[in-house]
Order: structure tokens, then sequence, then C-alpha cells
């Protein structure tokens, strides 16, 4: 899967199922501070990466993801090993 098509499948779920504003979502976007994920949310992103990407988040990797871009690194990363 190509770096466009998961940023865009990673915007449409926060949009879709967060009720995110699209206006806020930017590569530098923090998840926490600019985007508002909060730690309830995260379970949700658990399952919906699961759904969407077909392999689960594990306890901890997203320790250091901080952005939006960091964010879909970790994803592409998880898909092209």
């Amino acid at each position: 899967m190509e770096r466009k098509e998961i940023e865009e499948k990673v915007r449409e779920f926060l949009i879709d199922e967060f009720e995110i504003d699209e206006t806020k979502i930017s590569p530098d976007a923090r998840l926490k501070e600019d985007i508002g994920i909060d730690s309830l949310d995260y379970v949700d992103i658990v399952v919906i990466v699961s759904k969407v990407f077909g392999f689960k988040i594990q306890a901890g990797d997203l320790t250091d993801v901080k952005t939006f871009s960091q964010f879909c690194d970790y994803i592409e990363q998880k898909l092209n090993n």
C-alpha cells in the first residue's frame, strides 16, 4: 500500500469515526493536542487499524508516535514488514 493511500485511509477514519474537523489534520498535527485524540480513542484506533490495515497495534508501539505523519509512518512500516 502506498503512503498516499495510508494517509487517506487514516484521514478518512479520523473524520468519520471520531468526527475530527478535516482542517485539523495535517502531517505535523499532534494527535492529542491538535487533533484531539484522547486515551479512550486509542482503544478504538487499535480496532479500526486492525479492520482497515489488517494488523494489530501492540501495547507500547504508539508511545513515541505524536503526530499524524508519525502515525502514518508507523502504519507504513508495519505494512512493509
